[in-house]
């Protein structure tokens, strides 16, 4: 059986500033051990039903969000930083977990809620439809075939998760209070959880379908914030509406910003 696990840092239980996610930060290291923690568990709740399954981490987090040195025996990692579409999914895997996600940008009381920038996007819509990246992601996966099928996080994650991807298995670690607070599980019973709720992941992974969204064709559209560069989205292959908001329009995809 072979697992892809996508990996952020502002779901992690005990992270809840900014500042956390930042490799400048004198708080970064703990929240680097608190995620590699939590994907020790994961990597465990997996194992724990399929003990040879290859597994394939790819930290999404920019700054990085897990000690190297830690990652579980058997597994394989991609280090932090950009990976171009299709990430990997065209290379067959039978399902993919997100753990330590954040939810979309605008959600309220979603911790550390964001679409990709913090600071320069307010929204993606993909054929009209809101998506963070928890969505896009999923939905590029499911286009391949590769269902969804646990997501940890905080309630407002759980819920964006579930609405998108029913009979997704959720591991929730903590409540959101705002964008920069939360109430957390203790982490010990927040590694718990995950690795319980991985296990059951695997043992109904055939029951949960891919993410499809409708088309071909694809549109897709971006609002950013007054600090965005315009160069940036047009070298994307975007086209400007207006000062804020840039579309684009592909029959595949991967040609999308996912």
């Amino acid at each position: 059986m072979r697992i892809y696990i996508l990996t952020d840092i502002e779901g992690a239980c005990g992270v809840s500033r900014w500042d956390q996610g930042d490799c400048t930060s004198p708080t970064y290291p703990q929240a680097v051990r608190l995620m590699t923690a939590e994907l020790t568990a994961c990597v465990e709740g997996i194992r724990s039903i399929v003990p040879n399954a290859e597994i394939c981490i790819w930290d999404a987090h920019g700054a990085g969000s897990i000690d190297f040195e830690q990652v579980p025996a058997g597994c394989q990692l991609i280090n932090s930083g950009a990976l171009p579409a299709p990430l990997l999914f065209d290379q067959g895997w039978d399902a993919l977990f997100f753990l330590c996600q954040h939810s979309k940008a605008g959600t309220p009381n979603g911790n550390l809620c964001h679409t990709y920038s913090s600071s320069l996007i307010e929204y993606f819509k993909i054929n009209g439809l809101e998506l963070g990246e928890f969505g896009c992601r999923a939905a590029l996966a499911g286009s391949y075939g590769i269902p969804t099928v646990f997501v940890s996080g905080d309630d407002t994650m759980m819920a964006e998760a579930q609405a998108l991807v029913p009979g997704i298995l959720c591991a929730q670690v903590k409540v959101g209070l705002g964008t920069q607070l939360a109430r957390h599980l203790a982490p010990a019973d927040a590694r718990a959880l995950i690795r319980e709720t991985a296990a059951l992941a695997i043992l109904h992974y055939k029951s949960i379908p891919p993410l499809i969204l409708a088309g071909p064709p694809f549109e897709q559209e971006i609002r950013v914030g007054p600090k965005a560069d315009p160069a940036i989205m047009i070298s994307r292959g975007f086209q400007q509406l207006d000062a804020f908001r840039y579309v684009k329009r592909s029959n595949k995809l991967d040609d999308l910003w996912i």
